[in-house]
């Protein structure tokens, strides 16, 4: 209960800053498009700087419940950070929930408990780095590498520019929690000298730093609901799949699990397609919208 309680408190931190970082972040000069001087130039901004605090305080509450829990049961909890995206700014736009709304709250919330319920995910204790841990996460990383390129030759395309930034960020997300993970397991069994002498808090502060740049580009882009739900949907699919892969986590594989788990992850994904798709999400049209918007086809 304590993982659950711990987990759904990133996840309320993750989803008011993602917000309030679009708020600001839309307002950015496209010339910083997927270049570190983005952040310098968001740093200048107020509610910019409220929405870092709340994420960082999110990932600081995520990374305590992966260091109690197991990231299978951690990740799908984060998904909901959507939930709490959607509380603030139907708030903010005045919008009411609606059939699709209820809908997508519903998915969500129901696909994360079939699959925790269907999966019964636990630890196998297993962190030691193998070939195996190197395959997934060059798949991974060089995935998001992919989508990011792809997404700066298709620029024209801006809710697919941003929907492809938000992929690759939440594959680094989930990606980073895995390392996150694993820096735990350092730290328990070798204190402060154990943590620092190895390489993942170090990878897991490059992975943060990109991944930052590529939300803050999609944030700029495009509204909100173009890149959230790809973010959150990207996120458990990556940290599942590493935490499966190379953590040690298990899953049940009976045929009544599988098919549990299955329908609950798709529900998950359906439940943030409905909800990031909402018209309570911010849909303030940023500069790079309305620049391209001026543009000669």
């Amino acid at each position: 209960m304590t993982v659950i309680l711990l987990a759904l408190g990133a996840a309320c931190c993750l989803g008011l800053g993602f917000v309030l970082q679009q708020a600001a972040a839309q307002q950015a000069p496209m010339k910083d498009f997927l270049s570190l001087r983005l952040l310098l130039d968001l740093m200048r901004m107020p509610r910019w700087l409220a929405g870092i605090a709340l994420m960082v305080c999110g990932m600081g509450l995520g990374a305590v419940a992966l260091g109690m829990g197991d990231i299978t049961l951690v990740e799908p909890l984060l998904a909901t950070n959507l939930l709490f995206a959607m509380a603030l700014s139907r708030q903010l736009t005045r919008q009411r929930l609606g059939r699709r709304g209820w809908a997508g709250l519903w998915l969500l919330a129901g696909g994360v408990t079939a699959f925790i319920v269907a999966g019964r995910p636990r630890g196998g204790g297993h962190t030691d780095a193998t070939l195996w841990q190197w395959l997934i996460m060059g798949i991974v990383l060089g995935t998001a590498l992919l989508l990011t390129a792809y997404a700066k030759r298709v620029r024209i395309h801006i809710s697919l520019e941003a929907a492809l930034l938000g992929l690759a960020a939440g594959l680094i997300y989930g990606l980073q929690d895995a390392l996150t993970r694993l820096s735990g397991d350092r730290f328990g069994h070798g204190g402060w000298s154990a943590l620092f002498t190895s390489w993942q808090p170090y990878t897991i502060v490059v992975l943060g730093v990109l991944a930052l740049v590529l939300v803050q580009s999609a944030f700029e882009t495009a509204p909100l609901r173009m890149s959230l739900p790809a973010l959150t949907a990207a996120q458990p699919l990556a940290g599942i799949a590493c935490g499966v892969g190379f953590l040690g986590d298990r899953l049940e594989v009976t045929t009544g699990a599988l098919a549990g788990e299955a329908v609950g992850i798709a529900a998950v994904i359906a439940g943030i397609v409905l909800i990031g798709s909402h018209p309570a999400m911010p849909p303030g049209t940023g500069r790079a919208e309305a620049v391209r918007e001026l543009q000669p086809r």
